[in-house]
């Protein structure tokens, strides 16, 4: 996930992170915490909205929402993107 954020942020015209990950049988507080851990290595004080679906949902969740990052994590497809868009007007 670090070497995700760290390719995106080299392009200065990047102004938010738009994460989507259907995790099926991957526990999204694992993933939560890959994007946690991820931003902060890379200093990333970008929005970010996560929309990702699996087990331990709420969990990962309230992980991002916890974490101190401008994060927001979406419901579905839809909210989530216009969450980004909405975090970037």
């Amino acid at each position: 996930m670090a070497e995700a954020f760290k390719i995106i942020l080299q392009d200065s015209d990047v102004k938010g992170i738009f994460v989507n990950i259907f995790g099926g049988i991957m526990r999204c507080d694992v993933i939560a915490h890959g994007i946690i851990e991820a931003a902060s290595e890379v200093n990333c004080t970008l929005p970010i909205v996560v929309r990702m679906d699996g087990s331990q949902v709420e969990e990962g969740k309230r992980l991002l929402k916890e974490s101190g990052l401008n994060v927001q994590c979406g419901d579905n497809l839809g909210d989530a993107a216009g969450r980004i868009v909405s975090m970037l007007g």
